[in-house]
């Protein structure tokens, strides 16, 4: 019954009277739709729609402030908490990097903890992922008992992709990394930093870029970030990969291509077979069914 420290995370807090219109004005999730039982997958964007910062947004209970905390790659929480200081202007808002604070745990096929334990929720993006929780630096090997690697083994699996691993900060748009199919994005929700860009691409079925799970010949998955390739054709590149399994950033359009003209797809030389998630709502080149 896995449950891992992901000891690569860490935590933003925004709290004061403006945190909910203030983080609302900026990020690609609805606030109305977080509460202190249920986070939301988001990002924060450059004005020309591409993702700057992906996270999942918790928010406490009221009784103890009904603050947010953003759960963020740890190495880019500073960079995070400066970032949304540029835009408090005259908000009634206090930002803090509170990573060395609070751990974040996650868990599958295990046990929920107790909310007295800290803020907990089940994964917005995919109901496979199991539970989060965000809680003390000092109770975090209390919840916690597997390598972190049986997490990213585990959403590797699912074809869940993740910010800074399988796709640049600064490079990728929101529906490159899946975000429109994660509930990364609220698309009714009001104004948001890029997010014109987005609504555009959302309208007009523009991604022609995505992340697709793959399936390595022989078990052993490429390195990261290595060419993905059909014939002497540059599709995308490697993401992480675990078990046999990986995720490749690629041209959809140039994968079709290559495997109506009988090309094989290889990753760093491998030869793959592209996989389609049953939460995945678009069509993976060479689809023959989904996987779960």
């Amino acid at each position: 019954m896995p449950s891992v420290h992901l000891a690569d995370r860490g935590v933003v807090r925004v709290s004061g009277e403006d945190a909910k219109t203030f983080l609302d004005n900026l990020i690609t999730c609805d606030l109305d739709r977080i509460s202190p039982q249920a986070a939301r997958f988001g990002a924060l964007l450059t004005p020309q729609g591409k993702i700057l910062f992906d996270f999942l947004v918790f928010q406490a209970p009221e009784e103890i402030g009904g603050a947010y905390y953003l759960d963020v790659l740890k190495v880019y929480a500073p960079d995070l908490a400066k970032r949304l200081g540029f835009y408090k202007l005259r908000a009634k808002v206090a930002v803090e990097d509170l990573s060395d604070s609070l751990g974040l745990v996650a868990g599958w096929d295990a046990p929920r903890p107790d909310d007295e334990a800290g803020l907990v929720v089940e994964d917005p993006r995919v109901p496979a992922l199991g539970w989060r929780a965000i809680v003390a630096a000092e109770d975090v090997a209390e919840f916690a008992g597997d390598p972190a690697e049986a997490y990213h083994a585990h959403r590797i699996a699912l074809g869940v992709p993740e910010g800074g691993r399988d796709f640049l900060f600064g490079d990728a748009f929101p529906h490159e990394a899946l975000m429109d199919q994660l509930n990364g994005v609220d698309f009714d929700k009001g104004c948001y930093v890029g997010q014109e860009v987005v609504s555009r691409m959302q309208h007009r079925g523009t991604a022609r870029t995505r992340i697709v799970p793959a399936l390595y010949e022989g078990g052993f998955a490429a390195d990261l970030g290595v060419e993905v390739t059909a014939g002497d054709k540059l599709l995308g590149k490697t993401g992480t990969g675990a078990g046999g399994r990986g995720l490749l950033m690629i041209r959809l359009d140039r994968a079709e291509d290559a495997l109506r003209a009988g090309e094989a797809i290889r990753a760093g030389g491998i030869p793959v077979t592209l996989e389609k998630p049953s939460w995945m709502g678009f069509a993976v080149p060479g689809e023959k069914g989904t996987v779960s």
